[in-house]
């Protein structure tokens, strides 16, 4: 059986540390905990399930924290946990029998992360792998007969062990400002932090975090070494900005400039929602019907869905085609598996996207 090193950083985790760790007792052989400047009772809840409780001066860089906590640890593997997460008895019991049938070759361990949709940050999807456990010295290896060569690629298991996310609330708040700083610092984010900054924007930002962010964005589409995928994130965000702040030839700009290419859903529901906005209820029309239809989302997974029918609900109730209206109102409780007589008449359907 491989032993297993819990780490984490925690910060006034009190409502849900213990509750964590008491998911995971007996699975750990040893926990580590690294506390990055609570006011709270958490190291006292800690204490209560170790001594290696370890202070780190926050630096806004959650990899320099968890680096640090995994230099603690001494075990064969290391599983990276944060206070609101939960293994249910279910998967203590996966988690116990991967402990003992794990192959000495796996080098990481991937676990299905769930429950992700209870608030609106960066995710799409409600569960999805992620990477948990990691052999905590990796072994080099010889590979082929000939024209052989060390082994570069980790060996990646993926388990059928379901981590459950019971988040307290929401962090968009708290990701946006970091992001916000080290950008304004000079930090050039690197592909998979750009997308995930845009989606966060674009599913949880509010007004003022596009107003700290577009300039950044508004850079990244002159961006010789930005892909596609890259200018199009930022032109949505900068969309997004130039919509709310009432800036028409801004707005257009960048929305065409992602129609020429390949429009998304986003661009298309931005552009619905710019011709609600102005009273223009049957061109709005056009645009929420591309969202949903025609079109692929890039960032916000709902743009393609449940916002662009909401819209569609909206203007044919101000058309007066409740015919229409009513078949988008369909769409939607299919989509999100209500029954019709669970339907809502169309002014329930406030939209808060955005505003």
């Amino acid at each position: 059986m491989v032993t297993v090193s819990l780490c984490m950083i925690v910060k006034n985790e009190e409502a849900v540390l213990a509750r964590c760790l008491d998911s995971m007792a007996g699975l750990m052989d040893e926990i580590i905990i690294v506390d990055t400047g609570s006011t709270d009772r958490t190291r006292e809840i800690a204490s209560e399930y170790t001594d290696k409780i370890f202070e780190f001066a926050w630096t806004d860089d959650f990899s320099a924290a968890r680096n640090y906590a995994f230099s603690k640890a001494s075990m064969e593997y290391i599983y990276s946990a944060d206070a609101d997460e939960v293994l249910d008895c279910e998967n203590r019991e996966k988690f116990r029998i991967l402990k003992e049938t794990l192959l000495p070759e796996i080098e990481i361990v991937q676990m299905k992360y769930a429950n992700q949709l209870q608030y609106r940050t960066v995710y799409n999807f409600d569960e999805e792998y992620r990477p948990k456990l990691f052999k905590r010295l990796r072994e080099f290896v010889w590979e082929a007969p000939v024209h052989e060569t060390v082994r570069l690629e980790p060996v990646v298991f993926d388990s059928d062990i379901t981590v459950i996310h019971m988040a307290q609330g929401n962090h968009a708040r708290r990701d946006l400002k970091n992001f916000e700083k080290h950008v304004r610092e000079g930090y050039r984010l690197p592909k998979r932090l750009h997308d995930l900054y845009a989606r966060e924007l674009m599913l949880a930002g509010e007004r003022e975090d596009f107003e700290n962010a577009w300039e950044y964005f508004r850079a990244a589409v002159e961006d010789d070494g930005r892909d596609s995928e890259e200018i199009a994130e930022s032109c949505c965000v900068v969309a997004r900005y130039a919509r709310l702040a009432n800036d028409v030839v801004c707005f257009f700009k960048y929305a065409m400039k992602v129609v020429a290419e390949k429009a998304c859903s986003e661009i298309c529901w931005e552009l619905g929602k710019f011709y609600e906005d102005g009273g223009d209820w049957a061109e709005a029309t056009v645009w929420y019907y591309n969202a949903v239809y025609e079109t692929e989302p890039l960032l916000d997974l709902h743009t393609g869905g449940k916002l662009g029918l909401e819209g569609l609900i909206r203007c044919y109730g101000a058309l007066g085609s409740e015919e229409q209206a009513c078949a988008y109102r369909a769409e939607l409780e299919k989509l999100e598996g209500r029954t019709p007589k669970q339907s809502e008449g169309t002014d329930a359907y406030i939209d808060k996207q955005g505003e």
